[in-house]
């Protein structure tokens, strides 16, 4: 995988919408921070259109993508919030030139999407919090600042009931599972065999849950991990009968029958406390049975 350069002071960010509309008084108090990061910013031309729920039409958010990606004085893109529509104009984007210069492209939620396509260009990206969940969790936003500027991100994971014991080193793709399995089939799909495969997600029913997860299992891509890290399943909604279990009971009894380490609520998704992650990345995963690590 290559590694985007790190940021410096006075490097060039820019904030595009791909998905969900957003306004100017959302982002401005995000751009202010990274002003005072030291940052220059830059807005995409059609950040603050509107198209329904969308942030302008395809046509114009695939041009604020393609014109950021294109731009070599940009040294990262910043995903402005999520919601649903980067698939809409994935296979409108050129990333000829970005092959040639990567840069960092952050987010998380619908921008699963770019880091799934992206990561089939061996690329590194970073799962993180975006501008409009900025003051949510400070924690959350330093650790994007520690993965912009290059410091060593390491994490320790309170330790599970359902974690399953081991230690690994590989490297670690996902993202949103809705996302994961709805891209399965087109040219976005990510390889997960002998990967440490992250998983999250919001507002599904737990059926829905086991229906993603027994695809996943039946497309062999829980079967070659090399291990499972579950971060958020956050606000899971239940039919009147209820399904009997919760979404971490039933994504355990998915991957119960395989042998790697397995770790369980992991501060990452859609929750305040969503810490960046470098997809892409070889890390180390340790789940104990006192402790969980995951180093970089």
């Amino acid at each position: 995988m290559k590694t985007p350069q790190f940021l410096n002071k006075g490097d060039k960010v820019g904030i595009i919408a791909t998905a969900r509309k957003i306004s100017k008084a959302e982002i401005l108090p995000a751009a202010e921070l990274l002003t005072k990061w030291g940052l220059e910013v830059v807005f995409g031309k059609h950040l603050f259109n509107e198209n329904n729920q969308f942030a302008g039409t395809d046509k114009e958010r695939a041009f604020d993508l393609q014109a950021m990606l294109d731009d070599d004085t940009v040294n990262a893109i910043i995903i402005a919030r999520g919601g649903y529509g980067t698939v809409r104009i994935i296979d409108k984007i050129d990333f000829t030139n970005f092959i040639k210069k990567p840069k960092w492209i952050v987010g998380y939620s619908d921008v699963t999407v770019l880091h799934s396509h992206v990561h089939t260009l061996n690329i590194e990206t970073i799962h993180a919090t975006m501008p409009i969940n900025f003051f949510k969790n400070e924690q959350a936003t330093e650790s994007l600042y520690s993965a912009l500027f290059g410091k060593k991100l390491m994490y320790n994971v309170s330790p599970s009931s359902l974690n399953r014991l081991g230690q690994t080193q590989a490297t670690l793709v996902g993202g949103n599972l809705s996302l994961i399995y709805s891209l399965m089939g087109s040219n976005s799909e990510i390889d997960t065999a002998g990967k440490i495969l992250f998983i999250e997600d919001l507002d599904e029913y737990l059926y829905h849950v086991d229906r993603m997860m027994m695809t996943l299992k039946r497309a062999d891509k829980l079967t070659h991990l090399a291990g499972l890290i579950i971060g958020g399943m956050t606000d899971m909604k239940d039919n009147v009968i209820p399904f009997g279990k919760t979404a971490e009971e039933l994504i355990f009894d998915t991957v119960k029958e395989y042998e790697y380490p397995v770790c369980f609520n992991f501060s990452a998704g859609h929750i305040d406390k969503n810490m960046a992650l470098f997809l892409g990345r070889t890390i180390s995963l340790e789940v104990k049975a006192n402790e969980v690590k995951l180093t970089f």
